[in-house]
């Protein structure tokens, strides 16, 4: 007979007597007799066929449903949704994407605290799928493991990588001339070969990675390609370690503590990983009743070399990183110069210390994608926190793949995204300029739309290392330069962002920390007092309910922050 502290739950749930109209009900999805002495473990499924991200879910869904079932336990199937950011991108649809997250993250805690449920097993492949199941497990801590749908391996064109940013680049290179229509096409063409989340280190393998490091999903799980068979095996051996921690009641939230969060961030750093993590990490530790907070972020990169040489900026992809030892290979380096913390519990049942015990602490010398600590692609980490009269509360910057940390030059000022992106391509926007993107932020868009497009226009005119970028948006994990996104306060809020006009000088300095608007304070009182704010674009629906609802970026963008 099964223990009764592990489906409390679901027999709560089904009316715990033999016989009753909640047991009936389950009879017709294929409960037998003794099915209900078993825990019910959801299936959180966002496979769908909109988004290559999602696509190989479906059949890592029946690995980990057949394994749950020969473990023990009783798996109920149900759907999440997502939005597939890279169609998506430079379109007004892009404002759905970080409110996905809360979608996604209100459903699995609704469909498992509504039936429920004694423990989930969690799938996921684009970006917001990841921070969204996580938000729901920090909050129900119920017993869980997240399962990653896997990477995409790269496109191939002419003995040369491929990835959904190259065509983006594309875009930018084609206005400037330098590539022909024809290009152009065998790039879109080629660019995704097949199933499996963008290869390079952008939003989704950055935010697995970083769930790989917080113990919530198995050792190398997070860096596997989606076609190949062990992200399948991999799949039944998260259902077979998710039955173990029913038996064993090992809840998230003795996982995910706070040193677990700065165990995910040093990891960030080290695999030179999206600024979206800066969003993501926060609202995760909210929902699991931790504090992270932006100065954690200066304070890990601080000490945090850059490690791997991988895309937006370097040269390889995620499988790469994979065969190269992945997310353990790092964690040890990490362990070993004690920047991390080993004596974190994970979902295997051992620390992250036992869980590494046998990975080397130093790199393979038959590799290139991670460097050696002593050699690094930088010294400290690429994400830095930068603040000043533009932005009081703070924002982020990605330095990563820029030749200076410093830009000082007049501002452009744009009210929205695609203003922006037609200046860029219609040659507007020269050296020395300093792009502002404003009106984009959580409630401004609303939504917070990411900057793929004018970044990526901006590299493909050339003019990445002599061009800086601002914004109260957010940036997608393939962008790369001297950007500066999630300025708080935004401009909606009446942020000094709002005040800016064309022609103001503006200092971006990595190295000082510090984002500056060079005018005077008489005359920025003056502007905010002929300030108006502006009317809400939607009234109605999701973006209207979200746009009344979020926090501001520096605490994650979420919708139940208490005032």
């Amino acid at each position: 007979m099964a223990d009764e502290s592990i489906n409390k739950r679901s027999a709560a749930a089904t009316g715990g007597v033999q016989r009753s109209p909640n047991r009936a009900m389950l009879r017709a999805v294929g409960f037998g007799d003794e099915d209900f002495r078993k825990p019910i473990v959801g299936v959180a499924n966002a496979h769908s066929t909109l988004t290559p991200c999602n696509v190989g879910i479906g059949g890592l869904v029946v690995r980990g449903e057949g394994a749950l079932r020969e473990a023990g336990a009783m798996p109920l199937m149900f759907g999440t949704i997502t939005i597939a950011d890279g169609i998506s991108m430079g379109t007004e649809g892009m404002k759905y994407s970080l409110v996905s997250r809360e979608v996604i993250a209100d459903s699995i805690e609704t469909v498992c605290t509504g039936q429920s449920m004694d423990a989930v097993l969690a799938f996921g492949g684009c970006d917001k799928n990841m921070p969204g199941a996580m938000i729901a497990i920090g909050r129900m801590n119920i017993p869980s493991v997240f399962v990653y749908g896997g990477t995409i391996k790269p496109g191939r064109l002419d003995g040369r990588d491929l990835n959904v940013v190259s065509v983006f680049e594309a875009v930018g290179q084609h206005a400037a001339g330098t590539i022909d229509d024809e290009e152009l096409g065998k790039i879109e063409r080629n660019a995704c070969p097949g199933p499996g989340s963008c290869g390079g280190m952008y939003t989704a393998n950055t935010m697995s990675s970083a769930i790989e490091a917080m113990g919530m999903s198995l050792p190398y799980s997070s860096t596997m390609a989606a076609v190949d068979e062990e992200k399948a095996d991999s799949a039944a051996a998260s259902a077979d370690v998710l039955v173990e921690c029913v038996h064993a009641q090992r809840l998230p939230r003795q996982i995910m503590t706070r040193e677990a969060f700065l165990n995910a961030i040093a990891v960030v750093m080290a695999v030179g990983g999206s600024t979206n993590a800066v969003l993501h990490l926060p609202a995760i530790a909210h929902a699991t009743g931790v504090e992270i907070t932006l100065e954690d972020f200066e304070a890990v990169a601080a000490k945090v070399p850059v490690l791997c040489d991988l895309k937006p900026s370097g040269r390889f992809v995620t499988i790469d990183f994979h065969h190269a030892g992945g997310v353990p290979q790092i964690m040890k380096m990490l362990l070993a110069h004690g920047v991390i913390d080993g004596s974190c519990m994970t979902i295997t049942g051992k620390t992250v210390a036992e869980n590494l015990a046998d990975v080397p602490d130093v790199p393979r010398t038959d590799q290139e994608v991670i460097r050696p600590w002593e050699s690094p692609m930088y010294a400290q980490g690429h994400l830095s926190i930068l603040r000043g009269n533009l932005a009081p509360g703070g924002c982020v910057a990605k330095t990563s793949g820029v030749k200076s940390r410093v830009i000082k030059g007049p501002a452009k000022v744009f009210d929205c995204e695609e203003d922006s992106l037609h200046a860029i391509l219609s040659g507007e926007v020269k050296a020395g300029d300093v792009l502002v993107i404003r009106y984009e932020g959580p409630v401004g868009g609303p939504g917070m739309r990411e900057m793929l497009a004018p970044t990526s226009a901006i590299i493909g005119a050339g003019l990445g290392d002599s061009v800086g970028l601002i914004t109260d948006g957010r940036f997608s994990g393939g962008t790369y330069g001297m950007v500066v996104g999630h300025v708080v306060p935004e401009a909606a809020l009446g942020g000094p962002i709002a005040l800016v006009r064309d022609g103001d000088m503006v200092t971006m300095d990595a190295d000082a920390c510090s984002l500056t608007l060079h005018v005077e304070d008489a005359e920025l009182e003056q502007r905010q007092s002929k300030w108006e704010k502006p009317e809400p674009q939607y009234t109605r629906g999701v973006l209207a309910k979200y746009a009344r609802l979020v926090s501001p970026a520096n605490t994650g963008a979420v919708t139940d922050l208490e005032t």
